[in-house]
């Protein structure tokens, strides 16, 4: 059977202009556990080139989701932040998060509420994550009964640490429980506001975040590298994050390095600024800013035009306040509500993301008995990502 591709169904506050490649919907395939499956190799070409696509109705085994995620990288074996890690690392910000399914550590099972004899899990206790337990405002409790919420935090699924990002990140929607729309506030002074559904898992797109700078901050950005503190969920595990979600306030409380676990210089991750689509060719703004470190510059390149250039001669930024506010300034026009998709989740949704070329994060918040089941499966990736070319640094820079 030949696959069907439909477009998304965009909510009335996306600029449909740039969403005109974003996302789509696919019938006629049905995931399985061969990873030889010839459909998936359409599957992955439709994926690069729109960044997000959605399968309803399904029936997905952790057995085939696993399949389904390592056909895009066949060598890769391990979850994303390694088999069975997350819990085993009680200090890290991810840990009441994910419970691992036993007979497949790749795929995770997250949500809300208490699930007992699930998949190989006697009891698992399910925690949607909530802004108010890392942003350092929190919405008041009058105004989340009358359902305002926030993004919690926006990032890519990546340990950031020894392994590399993965490329695909798979999520199976198993129990969605019913509830009334909320407002997803930035509390940024702004005043800008998005209608969401309760639980929805909000998306933009890398690439559109770089299109949209000015010329300036592109040819920074072709330019730059982003390091990454070593084990980055235990080192910004006391620290608040911002409003938006989009990275941390710096108040000094992230965890000294020489009180995280052991760490090797060897494994401490930099990676470039922009990652380059292998089907497309585009250039996507990705970078986790809750872990960032420091930030490495390149000086123009020779013939460049200098003027109005931001650090021309380079730069290494190693001030953790003025590498965030940049990353910041560069990153926020990309998820202003007119470029945000918040996915409303039906009961059997198989949704696929390109995890390096779209930011994502959880939003809303559940009462105690309001349960929900997701499977999330992502693998540590068989190599890192490309960044821009040299043709890629002339063009931009």
């Amino acid at each position: 059977m030949s696959l069907q591709v439909l477009p998304l169904p965009l909510p009335p506050s996306a600029d449909p202009a740039k969403f005109a490649e974003f996302g789509r919907e696919i019938k006629g395939f049905k995931p399985s556990e061969d990873f030889n499956d010839p459909q998936y190799k359409e599957i992955e070409q439709l994926l690069y080139k729109h960044g997000a696509l959605l399968f309803r109705d399904t029936v997905v085994t952790p057995e085939a989701q696993y399949a389904l995620t390592k056909a895009f990288d066949p060598t890769s074996e391990s979850y994303g932040h390694g088999n069975n890690k997350t819990q085993a690392t009680k200090k890290s910000i991810l840990h009441p998060d994910l419970k691992t399914v036993p007979r497949t550590p790749q795929v995770q099972v997250i949500g809300n509420g208490t699930v007992y004899n699930y998949e190989g899990l006697a009891e698992a206790k399910l925690k949607h994550p909530h802004h108010a337990t890392f942003h350092k405002t929190k919405i008041s409790q009058e105004d989340e009964l009358n359902g305002a919420t926030r993004f919690y935090r926006w990032h890519i699924d990546a340990a950031l640490y020894d392994l590399s990002p993965p490329k695909v990140t798979t999520l199976y929607a198993v129990k969605v429980p019913a509830g009334q729309p909320q407002v997803c506030r930035y509390d940024d002074g702004t005043g800008d506001e998005l209608k969401v559904p309760l639980g929805t898992t909000a998306f933009t797109s890398g690439a559109t975040t770089f299109d949209i700078l000015p010329p300036e901050y592109k040819s920074l950005a072709v330019r730059a590298k982003v390091r990454y503190a070593p084990h980055p969920y235990v080192w910004m595990a006391p620290a608040h994050a911002l409003s938006t979600g989009l990275g941390i306030e710096s108040e000094g409380l992230e965890v000294p390095l020489n009180e995280l676990p052991a760490w090797e210089e060897s494994k401490v991750k930099t990676f470039p600024m922009l990652w380059k689509n292998p089907v497309t060719g585009a250039l996507h703004l990705q970078v986790h800013p809750c872990g960032i470190s420091s930030i490495h510059i390149d000086p123009l390149p020779a013939g460049a035009s200098r003027e109005g250039a931001l650090f021309p001669d380079g730069a290494d930024i190693t001030d953790l306040k003025e590498a965030r506010d940049l990353i910041y300034k560069m990153m926020r026009p990309g998820i202003a509500p007119q470029l945000v998709y918040p996915h409303d989740w039906k009961e059997g949704d198989l949704v696929l993301f390109h995890n390096r070329g779209l930011l994502h994060s959880v939003v809303g918040a559940f009462k105690p008995d309001q349960v929900r089941v997701f499977h999330q499966c992502n693998l540590a990736a068989s190599s890192d990502p490309e960044g821009p070319s040299v043709e890629d640094v002339k063009k931009w820079a």
